[in-house]
């Protein structure tokens, strides 16, 4: 890692607000996978029942994007962020509580109790995200603003592989409830923590009024994004990538049980390779740009992503896993063709962190000071929006009878029309 990212871990303006955001990534996703995996092994036995169960709590989780953006951006650029953070981090410990308590709720009420857990929970992400963001640039200065948001990228993707990996593992252990729940409590408490330690700044634009019309606002931060090219541009392809992610993210399973015939071990091998691949390549874009606000590494990520998408699709139709019992890692791990998938996946997150690093940059650089927690909102309700595309997208293609490795080389192709628009993006800039 370069110097002009390692030297930010050690800042009192940088390192409170990255492990801020870092434990709340890990919880977040702890949470999330600990209630799955209870749902699916627990509490319901048939499986259409725990599908449908499990796409609520992705749309519960996802449905305060559309609805609080706009607010949590009015509030976030009128108010000192970092006492907003502090606040957040309060109403996360909270909710840890209640989901700690709906652990000894019994029977089918569980899931339902949990579910308004998650719908909380996905209250506080989103007035998290905007302030989360519009900080950046309060705290550093704008030759650090590249390397911060590349340290926050690759810690997201890392707590989420580690929440998502310890989410799954301790909900199934003996006592998990409990652990689960100490855990979650321990980790709000130590964010909140963290949080005190943020400087404090001023409101960006303490004369702005509220509006309480969720609908009119969110159409109005959406134009006031449009307005300018480079942050409109910068938002579409910020949400495409998220659509990428979530469309690989979602397909893990079905793809290692069903093209590959391996078991869930595999299927958490390949999300600690995306995920790590996402942090080597942001902090490789750092280092390349060397606290450049630039988006000129982002077309050569659009068309890594095109490339090892494409490749993926060549190396899935070349593998078959062992006849009769699923495989495990160390049974996937002895074919030397899957090394080639691995180095795949690996390659298509490390692009992914090229694309999206730069974009974020410059979302905050480019946008007004007043505004700039607002526009990083429209870019939660684009991101939100391109993410439940992703998924209607996957099961058309799904229902038109595409294997995933062919979703795959369908993400891959359109992965090139990407290429073309930060292309765009770059020329604005």
């Amino acid at each position: 890692m370069a110097e002009t990212q390692l030297h930010l871990l050690k800042s009192r303006r940088f390192l409170p607000l990255f492990i801020t955001q870092f434990l709340g990534a890990v919880n977040d996703n702890l949470l999330k996978t600990a209630l799955v995996t209870l749902v699916t092994y627990r509490t319901f036995t048939d499986p259409t029942t725990t599908k449908i169960v499990v796409a609520i709590a992705t749309a519960v989780f996802i449905a305060p994007y559309f609805i609080a953006s706009a607010t949590a951006g009015q509030l976030a650029d009128k108010f000192e962020k970092a006492r907003l953070i502090r606040y957040v981090k309060l109403w996360e410990v909270g909710v840890m509580v209640l989901a700690a308590a709906g652990f000894g709720i019994a029977g089918e009420a569980f899931i339902y109790f949990e579910l308004a857990v998650l719908l909380l929970l996905g209250v506080q992400a989103t007035f998290f995200g905007p302030v989360k963001y519009g900080i950046l640039p309060e705290l550093l200065a704008r030759e650090d603003l590249m390397g911060g948001n590349a340290l926050v990228e690759a810690g997201t993707f890392l707590a989420i592989l580690l929440g998502t990996i310890a989410g799954g593992l301790l909900i199934l252990a003996p006592g998990a409830e409990a652990i689960v729940s100490a855990a979650l409590l321990a980790f709000a408490l130590a964010g909140w923590a963290a949080s005190l330690f943020i400087p404090r700044g001023q409101g960006a634009a303490p004369e702005l009024r509220i509006n309480p019309n969720i609908w009119a606002e969110t159409m109005a931060i959406i134009r006031f994004a449009r307005a300018r090219r480079e942050l409109w541009l910068s938002i579409l392809a910020i949400s495409w990538f998220w659509l990428v992610g979530a469309v690989f993210l979602s397909q893990f399973p079905t793809y290692a049980k069903n093209t590959l015939g391996a078991d869930a071990s595999v299927e958490t091998l390949f999300l600690a390779m995306f995920s790590v691949g996402i942090g080597a390549g942001s902090v490789l874009c750092g280092r390349l740009l060397r606290g450049e606000v630039s988006a000129r590494l982002t077309p050569l990520g659009a068309i890594g992503m095109a490339i090892f998408s494409l490749d993926l699709y060549g190396a899935s139709a070349r593998i078959g896993g062992d006849e009769g019992a699923l495989i495990g890692v160390a049974g996937f791990l002895v074919h030397p063709a899957n090394w080639r998938l691995l180095a795949d996946l690996f390659l298509i997150s490390a692009c992914g962190g090229l694309f999206t690093v730069p974009l974020y940059a410059l979302l905050q650089a480019r946008s007004e000071e007043s505004h700039r927690s607002r526009v990083v909102a429209a870019n939660n309700v684009l991101n939100a929006l391109f993410i439940v595309a992703s998924g209607a997208l996957s099961a058309m293609m799904l229902k038109l009878g595409l294997t995933v490795p062919q979703i795959f080389l369908a993400v891959g192709l359109a992965n090139t029309g990407a290429a073309l628009l930060v292309l765009r993006l770059r020329k604005a800039t």
